[in-house]
């Protein structure tokens, strides 16, 4: 696996019919770092998750994942192998409590570490604790959130990719997603963002690719995209 890198993407095209979504996109993402995928709504970054992970067909292009091509394979093989991914819209378990949502975060592990796993979950998000045994669904969107993401970490995984993790959200509980995305990477974690909040996303980056109408037009060090004239006037309103 050369220099370490995890996954490797290479003219990655997708399409909906008659509508090229993704148009040939290439990006790697090496082993400890935190990179970002930033670009306006219909930019092609959900789309190109979904194509990284098999939920959505290839048009063409190579997925590596570890050296090896996961072109084809299931999203449950790829869990894994340690690819998981946080979808856009949260998607929690609504009539389960908290610590059911993070037990089927557990759900491919045979180990006798599930419960301390769940015990740093809820260190890294007090408000769970406070509430596990609610049910998932009477939680707020931000909480939901912070559910999603910490059952994806009971997986274990080797990078994890967050699918706008602050969509939706009030500005306190955006600070406290960005403040858990940092602290999940500072931990270990391998982590790719796919973000419409540029400027947060660049900041906690090591580095950075932009997409717009289904290319990567800019790619770069997190700090050096986001004092970028082009990028300050695209994305931050400057």
């Amino acid at each position: 696996m050369a220099d370490n890198i995890l996954l490797q993407v290479q003219g990655l095209a997708v399409a909906y019919g008659g509508i090229q979504a993704v148009k040939g996109v290439d990006f790697e993402v090496r082993e400890g770092e935190l990179v970002s995928l930033i670009g306006a709504n219909g930019a092609g970054k959900t789309t190109t998750l979904k194509a990284v992970t098999g939920l959505q067909s290839l048009q063409g292009g190579e997925v590596k994942f570890l050296g090896q091509s996961i072109k084809g394979r299931g999203a449950w093989d790829l869990v894994k192998q340690g690819l998981v991914m946080v979808p856009e819209g949260r998607g929690t378990f609504t009539r389960m409590t908290i610590t059911e949502n993070l037990q089927m975060g557990a759900h491919i592990r045979r180990d006798k570490e599930i419960q301390a796993d769940i015990e740093k979950v809820f260190a890294l998000f007090p408000r769970l604790k406070e509430r596990r045994n609610q049910l998932a669904g009477t939680m707020s969107g931000g909480e939901q959130q912070m559910l999603a993401m910490g059952r994806a970490l009971m997986a274990r995984p080797k990078l994890l990719l967050l699918d706008e993790p602050s969509m939706g959200l009030s500005p306190i509980m955006v600070d406290k997603i960005f403040e858990v995305v940092n602290d999940i990477h500072q931990q270990g974690v391998t982590v790719l963002l796919v973000e419409q909040n540029a400027s947060r996303a660049l900041e906690l980056a090591n580095r950075g690719y932009v997409m717009e109408s289904g290319l990567v037009t800019m790619q770069g060090e997190g700090r050096t995209l986001l004092s970028d004239p082009k990028v300050r006037a695209a994305y931050l309103g400057e």
